[in-house]
């Protein structure tokens, strides 16, 4: 029996997170530039995308790109930029067909312009699918997330829209990029590392963290599933006892 066919489809975490990890060093350990890792790592993209899909999770956010990577050499950057915006273009067909909608958090604006206006497309001509919501975290830093996320409050306030003693978790989470999504319950890294790597800090305060050895591009729908088996072994209390939670 497949992990697909033991997963409790009445338990599914609604929201799934993973940070895609090793792409270069799966191209370096087949003597390949680390550009032909991330070409590979779209490969698994897909499938992850159609196994979320077919057991229903709601929502499925990737770490595409981190503002961090922008210090990367230049020409790997380019290559992942044009990698982007090929497989945008390569894939709307497929989303739309799987009533999948694109969405995309962080600092776009760094990113080049066509790469910029290709994403912009294919979210708007996915906006009105009703099935996953598969979100693109590009040029992305929980960092400055939440720092984003003070300032505006602290400009409401100035502009006397709001008061400081109205200010709790709700209104902060509603002034960072997620705050149409709900928290994240399942963060998966792949590649063996056991960081967060500045993703998602705010939103995975209670998620059920899983960590695989396996580089991403070896990562498929059945290591989702199998992920996603371990989530639902789990006893999820959040502060509370055994006790108070069964």
């Amino acid at each position: 029996m497949g992990y697909k066919d033991q997963i409790d489809l009445l338990k599914l975490p609604e929201h799934v997170a993973i940070i895609m990890d090793g792409n270069g060093r799966w191209a370096k350990g087949k003597g390949k530039l680390r550009i032909f890792g991330h070409h590979n790592g779209v490969l698994s993209v897909r499938d992850v995308v159609e196994g979320a899909g077919e057991i229903g999770v709601k929502y499925l956010t990737l770490y595409t790109f981190s503002a961090e990577n922008w210090n990367r050499p230049s020409f790997e950057v380019t290559a992942i930029m044009e990698l982007l915006v090929s497989t945008i273009n390569k894939e709307i067909k497929k989303l739309m067909q799987n009533n999948v909608r694109l969405n995309a958090i962080g600092d776009l604006n760094m990113l080049p312009g066509k790469c910029h206006k290709e994403l912009l497309g294919a979210i708007e001509k996915t906006s009105a699918n009703t099935g996953l919501v598969l979100t693109l975290a590009l040029s992305y830093s929980s960092r400055r997330e939440i720092m984003q996320a003070a300032k505006n409050i602290a400009a409401k306030v100035e502009r006397g829209e709001l008061k400081a003693d109205d200010i709790n978790e709700d209104v902060f989470a509603q002034n960072l990029y997620t705050a149409n999504m709900p928290d994240p319950e399942l963060l998966i890294r792949t590649s063996g590392e056991y960081r967060i790597s500045n993703y998602l800090l705010w939103q995975i305060a209670y998620a059920e963290l899983y960590f695989t050895n396996k580089l991403w591009p070896d990562f498929r729908k059945e290591d989702l599933f199998e992920a996603i088996l371990d989530y639902q072994k789990r006893e999820r209390r959040f502060g509370k006892t055994s006790e108070q939670v069964n």
